[in-house]
Order: structure tokens, then sequence, then C-alpha cells
């Protein structure tokens, strides 16, 4: 049977890209349906407006918002919209979705995140599941994200270091800021073990990539004006579409994936720039829209075989939504409290920090508890854009600041000394009360039902998260920080999002199987977050990329030679 095309890819991100470019350069034609624009290298700039105040890269929410449920500390739930207020579940719709405006910290998962039930057995009111594949099966798409994407680093020894098929990362390190040195002396001191945080940044060109420009940290919520940063865009699919045999089309946005009387994809509808609905078809459908619209669109393309939406027999698609738990923290390294040559060093603001702990991946601390998974530290710059700085600082003991007490306030802020940042990252486990469904009773601008999203979490979030943050606190004190904070909270990091289309080997309680193909369908394939039955205790790109293109060769041998 013909068709336009041998796959269709629906998401340009870190799920999709892979895909993409694994197909194209095989032989087989692609094409990937992006719901946003087509920016290239050039159009990104360091605009502290767009990205820290304003929404430039992210749909319209009075048009296109999402229903979000919060506990309201007296065991129910509030509702709101997300159209006003601080709240925004979107996150980069352009090609090369939200990998163009991550920081890149980048650690691989380990093989304790792949067996978390068997490790340490179940956890009440979570539910936890093992992963079909093992760490054993993932390590080689690590290893060659590490060169597709481009991973600058140090791999160096720790008690809990993953195994690795290569001695070392391909890029060099980054070049580090004086304060990398000071964590690395008083973490050994304090019997830690600090290592060099893996970037997917560049630290030297590589085949019409730039190197990093070390313009003070704005990489987080800013695209890369250099093509350093291993976005899917400037990384894979523009060497997917150099094949001629890829095409992306920006401002598609996917009504539905249309299915026959036998259960099969025979199409999918989508609507132009222009808002006309339109129909392209393939042999394989691959979905990669980041897990809260992956599972909408799912959910909303009913068919004769699926009722309830597809791959959703179930019941499953939209379950287990994951984010990313842990806690933060931070503290302020004074200049005055170094001689002024150092002090001048400490206020340099190209260089990263790039020192991460993972001392405490797995917590054997008898004062904590039994035996636990733990989680990763990463010491960072706040974000360096002084408008979003400033903004967080125009209140007081009292209430609103102006005149001279504002400006003192601001002129500590930027004059007096190093702002430095705790991040923690533990497992956010899957509850039956963090989800998302279909809201048929309020519509976006498409005339497509909105996603009611719930953010409940478990405890152990917050046990870990507060355990781990205060191991960061006790780390920049001993560098000589001070006015140190370190906390744990329930609410969700939104742009981390995982869970919902959860892959095993049994169809009752899971969506796709090991291969990430749906158990309903032989033609749907779920590549990006939403497989991950657990998260990890890390950032979930890197895991994206490598699954990635562990579907990618299962592809290959699926499809044989192209035709």
């Amino acid at each position: 049977m013909s068709h336009d095309f041998d796959v269709i890819v629906i998401g340009s991100g870190a799920g999709g890209s892979p895909v993409a470019l694994t197909l194209a350069q095989a032989g087989h034609s692609v094409l990937v349906l992006e719901r946003g624009p087509w920016y290239s290298t050039e159009d990104f700039y360091k605009d502290e407006l767009a990205c820290c105040l304003r929404e430039t890269y992210k749909p319209n929410r009075k048009e296109e918002p999402h229903i979000i449920e919060l506990e309201d500390g007296d065991g129910g739930w509030k509702v709101q919209s997300t159209e006003s207020g601080r709240w925004n579940l979107w996150n980069g719709n352009c090609v090369g979705g939200s990998s163009n405006f991550m920081s890149g910290y980048f650690h691989r998962l380990k093989p304790v995140d792949f067996r978390l039930l068997s490790e340490f057995g179940p956890i009440e009111g979570a539910n936890m599941a093992d992963w079909p594949i093992s760490y054993e099966d993932l390590e080689p798409y690590y290893t060659r994200v590490e060169t597709e994407v481009g991973i600058s680093g140090k791999a160096q020894p720790h008690p809990h270091a993953e195994p690795r098929s290569n001695a070392d990362f391909p890029y060099p390190p980054l070049q580090e800021h004086a304060v990398a040195a000071m964590l690395d002396e008083a973490g050994k001191k304090l019997g830690f073990h600090p290592i060099p945080t893996p970037r997917a940044i560049l630290s030297r060109p590589v085949e019409g990539r730039g190197s990093c420009a070390y313009n003070g940290g704005y990489c987080g919520s800013t695209g890369c004006s250099t093509g350093a940063k291993g976005s899917a865009r400037s990384a894979l699919l523009e060497r997917a579409v150099a094949t001629g045999r890829c095409e992306v089309r920006p401002h598609s946005l996917v009504r539905r994936l249309i299915t026959n009387a036998k259960g099969k994809i025979t199409g999918v509808e989508y609507f132009d720039k222009a808002g006309e609905l339109l129909q392209v078809d393939a042999g394989i459908y691959v979905v990669a829209c980041q897990a809260i619209e992956s599972a909408k669109l799912l959910l909303r393309s009913i068919g004769p075989k699926f009722p309830r939406g597809l791959a959703n027999s179930n019941g499953l698609v939209g379950k287990n939504l994951l984010f990313a738990g842990g806690g933060a923290g931070s503290g302020q390294l004074p200049y005055a409290k170094f001689d002024p040559a150092k002090a001048q060093e400490l206020a340099q603001t190209g260089f990263f920090v790039n020192r991460a702990l993972q001392d405490w991946y797995v917590i054997d601390d008898k004062e904590f508890g039994s035996r636990q998974k733990g989680g990763t530290i990463d010491f960072v710059h706040v974000h360096p854009s002084p408008v979003l700085r400033a903004s967080r600082h125009l209140h007081g003991e009292h209430g609103l600041l102006w005149g001279k007490p504002l400006k003192r306030n601001l002129e500590h802020l930027f004059r007096d000394a190093v702002p430095l940042k705790i991040e923690a990252f533990c497992d956010w486990l899957p509850v039956n009360d963090s989800f998302i469904a279909l809201d048929a009773s309020r519509k976006d601008k498409w005339g497509m039902p909105l996603a009611r999203v719930r953010t409940g979490f478990h405890v152990q979030n917050l046990r870990v998260g507060w355990y781990l943050a205060s191991k960061g606190a006790e780390l920049l004190k001993a560098i000589g920080a001070e006015d140190v904070i370190s906390f744990a909270s329930g609410e969700p990091p939104v742009n981390l999002q995982a869970g919902t289309c959860r892959f095993g080997t049994d169809p009752a309680i899971s969506v796709p199987d090991a291969n990430c193909r749906a158990h309903e369908l032989d033609n749907l394939y779920v590549t990006d977050g939403s497989f991950m039955p657990t998260g990890g205790s890390v950032p979930y790109t890197w895991t994206i990329y490598a699954n990635a293109f562990r579907v990618a060769d299962h592809l290959l041998q699926r499809l044989g030679k192209p035709s």
C-alpha cells in the first residue's frame, strides 16, 4: 500500500528528532509535524524580556490554557485555569521543542533506576514499577547521544557512578567558574565527592555548530545563539532535513490520529498555519509531543475500536504523570571575604559552576531510615537575567519596596556577592493523583477539549528533597556562603514532564511495549518522556534522547531497506 511518507513523527523535540534523523539517514521518507514555528540559530539572542518575563516561545494561554488541579491543604483540590497567573504547562513550542530552552544539565540514569520496585520494594500510595529494559540495554544509546547531540564533560569516579562503555566524553569540559574549585576542595574535606556536571553544550565547534559563547549562563529559558547547545533542532533535525528524506512542517497542530474499523491508524488530521484542516498518511506514526500533550492527543483520537482514545482500553493513557521531585536552596558568597584579586575572579559571570553531588543517589543513612532511593544535587549560578533577578527582590519584610530601600536592595543583590543555587533532584513517585484527562466542558481556540492536569505528589518526594537540599546547603556553607537556605516543595517543575504512557510487557498495566510500540496498535509508537514508568533522580532529556535512538534502531529493523 502506498503512503505519503514511511513515517510521520508528531513533535520535533528530544523524543522525535532522533527517530527522524536515524530513519532519514537510512533512506526512509519522514514527515515531522510541529505545532510551533521554525526558528533558526540566528533567531535566538539574549532577549531577557522574551525568555524570562514574556512567553514568546509558547502558545497564548488565553487561547490555549490548561485546567490545573492543586492540593488545597485540606485533603481536596482547588481548580484553576492557567490562562492567568504563574502556572504554565507549555514548554517551548517550536521546531526542536523545549530542548531549545533547556540548561543542558545531563546525567544518565543509573542501573538502580530501572528496577526501583525490585530494589527497594513497594511504597504505600505509589504505583512503583520496574522498567521492561535495563541500563545495559540503554547504555549504548547514552553513549551515542554523547556524540550525536554533543556532551562536554569529564567522567570522574564516585560512589554511585554508572558503568560506561567509553572512557570519557567526546568533548572536553566547559570553562569553569572559580567557585567550582572551591566546591571541590571543601567537598573533599567533608568527605563528599563533587563531580563535574556533563553539559549538552559544545566546548569546541563541530559540523557547522559553534562552541559555547560563555555568556553568563543564559542557557536556561533561552535559545542558543551559537548552536552549541544540543537542542534537537541544531544537533539532529537540521541534519535530518539535509538528507533530503525528511520534511519538517512547522505551524502544524495535529488534531487527531485517524483509525479504521480494524484499529489501524490510517492518517493524521492537522491544522496548518492558516487554520485549514489537512490530512496526511504514513505506514508508521510516532507521537512525541511531551508527556501532557502526547496523552492529550491520544485521548482525543477516538475511533471505532477506541472510544476512550488510542491505546487506552486499560484507561492508563494520561495516568502516572511525572514531574521531578526534589529540593532547592541558595546562598551568597560575599566578595568582602576575599582579597581583591580573588573577588574579581569570583565576580566573573561568563563561566559555569558545573558541579554536582551524587553521594546520596542511594541513601544508606540510619538516621534517615531504611536504605532508599536518593538523588542528585547540582550547584549552579542563579539565572543571570537582571530583570528576572530584580523582579524577585521587589518586596521586603513589610511589603513592596520603592525609592532608596529598593535601590539599596538591588545594589546589594548585584554588587556584593556571588549568588549560588542548589537544585536537588529525586524521583517524583507515580501516584493516582498525578494525571491528565480531557475536560470536555472547555475548548481551546481550535475547538479541542482542554487538558485537566492534577498535580498530586507523594510525601516521599519531600522527605528526600529536604535531605538532599540540606546536604547541598552544608557544602555551600563550607565554601563560606552566607544567607544559606534549603527547602523542598511539592509544586511540580513544569519544564520536567514524563509518564502518562508508561511502557511495559503486560498490556493490562502499560500502554506501549518495551520497544515503545502501543500494545493495541501495530503502527503507533510513543517516544517522548511519556514512556517512563519512573523518572529517576536527574533531568529527563538525556534519557529521552537515548531511548528515542533505541526505538529508531528497532524501527530500522522493522522497516528493512527503503524501497
